[in-house]
């Protein structure tokens, strides 16, 4: 006969690994959009995890004496997974910074919609770019890479065995937020560039003949040129989903350096 016994060990061992794929299922990018239901993402958890626990071995019982110590390595393992999924999704909004500023600039700052993955208002360009980034993610494959390089975080960082180093992961956040800027204006500038020779070319107009109102005819002309070049910068959406991969790549591996245990 087959013995379907568990023990407890086990089971609290399990539930372990499953709170930090979960947390992260919950915060990643890809994983954590609105349109989703919750169903698929618990399942798809309890899959990645029972597949974590019959790949980890041996087992290393974590030791507590108290139902407050077990609570607090199941904060620390939410913790792990919560952090290496907020990075990655930080990655993926730099898109949407850049739509808003090419809203600022051709004159659609106003045409905000509301974003069901996000449920918050977002501009109408940096949702269009924002899916197609996603869409080319998608068959590229980083959902893949992502749920691949969280089953190695085991190996780096084994369950319970997690140490913040907040100098670290502090360096790390401060060093993307220089390059989310650089990233986000690299993707607008094409939009950035020719809406600022429009605005001299206005100006010298403006200049030279006086009597036209350059304010009313600023306008429509600006909408109209960024359209254009907004159809031809659609062309550089691989160029920038490797920017954002990279990106994506060295948040993960910095933020799993910050939460190693020291050798």
């Amino acid at each position: 006969m087959i013995d379907y016994t568990i023990s407890t060990h086990e089971i609290e061992y399990f539930l372990l690994i499953f709170v930090r794929i979960a947390s992260f299922i919950f915060s990643a990018a890809f994983f954590s959009t609105k349109g989703v239901p919750r169903q698929p993402k618990i399942a798809l958890s309890i899959f990645i995890s029972y597949l974590m626990y019959t790949n980890i071995y041996p087992h290393e019982y974590p030791s507590y004496s108290t139902i407050l110590g077990y609570g607090t390595l199941v904060l620390k393992e939410a913790a792990v997974g919560l952090i290496i999924g907020v990075g990655t999704q930080l990655c993926t909004s730099i898109v949407l910074f850049a739509g808003r500023i090419m809203d600022m600039e051709i004159g659609l700052s106003m045409a905000n919609v509301f974003d069901p993955s996000t449920q918050q208002q977002a501009s109408v360009t940096g949702m269009l770019i924002q899916y197609g980034v996603l869409i080319i993610l998608y068959i590229s494959g980083l959902h893949r890479y992502l749920i691949k390089a969280l089953m190695e975080t085991y190996e780096l960082i084994p369950v319970c065995g997690a140490v913040i180093n907040t100098d670290k992961l502090l360096q790390t956040f401060a060093d993307f937020l220089s390059n989310y800027i650089v990233i986000g204006f690299r993707i607008c500038l094409p939009v950035f560039a020719s809406i600022t020779l429009m605005n001299i070319v206005l100006g010298l107009l403006a200049k030279l003949a006086p009597q036209m109102n350059m304010f009313s005819v600023g306008i429509q002309l600006k909408l109209l040129a960024g359209l254009v070049v907004l159809l031809f910068t659609v062309q550089l959406l691989p160029t920038v989903c490797n920017f954002i991969t990279t990106q994506i790549q060295q948040m993960m591996v910095s933020i799993v350096e910050g939460l190693m245990p020291p050798v």
